[in-house]
């Protein structure tokens, strides 16, 4: 049987790597010895040496980067502890932070694995466009990911257009005491098995809500009251509470940063090398307030470990660690909303099928089922998902990702029904987009992939990774791609 034509179009809008947008990052010169050695030799210049190297520095880097002198004096000030305490002037502490901070280029080796969702401001828009944000994400030197954002219009005619970046990169505040939640912490302290009569202790003199520094005054408090130290075993427990802590945080931007400077560059042990491919998803609450949700895969060069970012208006940020043990592996993706008063994730526990998930609390996850398994040639090794499922009259239309023969990323679709998302309604036998002969070229060839797509005015948007290097757009009715459904050949009868 000849499965129905699906009349998908590769768009003319495309992002390329940006070598030019650079981040201002720490520095670091390895060891005490050569730090010291280095402000010495910065303290012994005269004066008008100083300045003549400032305004060397002013003239090659002050286009590079919004308020450099205000970078330079934060980054002296962070050494302070190892300056001299006479006065400096301004000038030679902007030279001691020029010799502890260099450029990294965000987006230098690829910008791909892109993820869209509504913006959460539409004003300003002729009837029939939609304004929308693009996660992406860059990768730069050392193969290091980060997350960084576009704006775009789909316009009345289906046009899509990238508004064009700022040349500035920046990177938002950490929030220095944010809140955390008792009955969460307790609930992931007893999954790392740290639910000892110590930890009991240390969270005792909490409020249900509280802070850095008031985790950080108990756990003092207690070490105080023990004159003779702590057991191993409490140490041990006293280190995974702070790291707990300290992997759950909150970033804010300025405001007036457009979102294109905004980039989000790995902050903790967990993230070292890299926050991948996030999956974006515009949560309809239960009060019919909207938030923002990510999940999003957390490397340090060996380990991978799933973890959720939420947002209201990609300005403030809130970092959680997703917890139980079906938070694993790779490809979590998030439903819009509830599903019979759940919450609901697809996911990729085994490297090779498509599971599902249900829970009370979006931050655990204890269950997975089995949803699909490769069942055509071009998904034959392995079947994922490509983001956040979109939700049809028809049923949840889910974009897969099947890898096949030599590797080959396609994507692909199913459908799942609205109540019951354990049924799948149908599925495509062929794939739905699959590597062209000029984007088969890249940092990985033979791969097309998204974390995430649009329905708009009866048409599938989709942004694609071409290669792991630089993204691409498809679009295609939904009528079509839903005519195309079959019924899963694998399916019990």
């Amino acid at each position: 049987m000849t499965s129905p034509v699906v009349h998908f179009t590769r768009t003319t809008t495309f992002l390329q790597p940006n070598q030019s947008r650079v981040l201002l990052r720490p520095f670091n010169h390895g060891d005490a010895r050569k730090t010291n050695q280095i402000l010495a030799r910065i303290l012994a210049l005269p004066d008008d040496k100083v300045d003549q190297l400032l305004e060397g520095i002013s003239a090659s880097f002050s286009h590079r980067h919004l308020d450099l002198p205000k970078a330079l004096l934060e980054r002296c000030d962070q050494l302070r502890d190892l300056l001299p305490p006479a006065p400096l002037s301004e000038a030679r502490r902007m030279l001691i932070g020029s010799c502890f901070l260099a450029e990294f280029s965000v987006e230098s080796a690829a910008l791909f694995n892109p993820s869209i969702v509504r913006h959460p401001d539409q004003s300003g828009l002729p009837a029939g466009a939609l304004r929308f944000v693009l996660s992406l994400r860059a990768t730069g030197e050392g193969h290091i990911s980060s997350m960084t954002f576009r704006t775009g219009i789909v316009h009345p005619n289906q046009r899509i257009e990238i508004l064009p970046p700022s040349p500035f990169l920046t990177e938002p505040q950490q929030i220095v005491n944010p809140w955390y939640e008792k009955p969460l912490f307790e609930r992931k302290l007893a999954e790392l098995h740290l639910d000892l009569e110590f930890t009991q202790r240390i969270l005792g003199d909490l409020a249900s809500s509280f802070t850095l520094d008031q985790l950080r005054e108990a756990l003092a408090s207690e070490q105080a009251h023990r004159p003779g130290g702590l057991t191993q075993k409490e140490q041990t427990a006293a280190q995974g509470i702070w790291m707990l802590a300290r992997s759950n945080f909150e970033v804010q931007f300025q405001p007036d940063r457009e979102l294109s400077e905004r980039v989000l560059f790995p902050a903790t042990p967990a993230q070292r090398n890299g926050i991948e491919d996030a999956r974006f998803v515009c949560f309809r609450n239960d009060d019919g307030i909207h938030d923002y949700y990510a999940t999003f895969t957390a490397y340090d060069g060996r380990i991978v470990v799933p973890e959720l970012v939420e947002t209201t208006d990609f300005v403030h940020f809130r970092f959680i660690t997703l917890n139980g043990p079906a938070a694993l592996n790779k490809g979590m993706a998030l439903f819009p909303r509830k599903v019979g008063g759940r919450y609901v994730m697809l996911s990729r526990q085994d490297n090779e099928n498509t599971s599902i998930m249900f829970s009370d609390n979006v931050h655990f996850w204890n269950e997975s089922t089995l949803l699909l398994t490769p069942a055509f040639p071009w998904e034959i090794i392995q079947l994922g998902n490509c983001g956040s499922p979109v939700e049809t009259e028809a049923g949840w239309l889910v974009l897969s990702h099947g890898v096949g023969p030599m590797r080959e990323y396609c994507i692909g679709a199913f459908l799942l029904d609205l109540e019951d998302p354990t049924k799948v309604l149908g599925r495509l036998r062929e794939p739905l987009l699959k590597p062209n002969a000029s984007e088969r070229e890249g940092y990985v060839p033979n791969v097309v992939y998204t974390c995430g797509f649009l329905l708009h005015e009866g048409q599938l948007i989709i942004p694609y990774g071409l290669a792991d290097h630089s993204t691409g757009f498809a679009t295609v009715p939904l009528s079509e791609v839903l005519a195309a459904m079959e019924p899963d050949p694998l399916a019990n009868p």
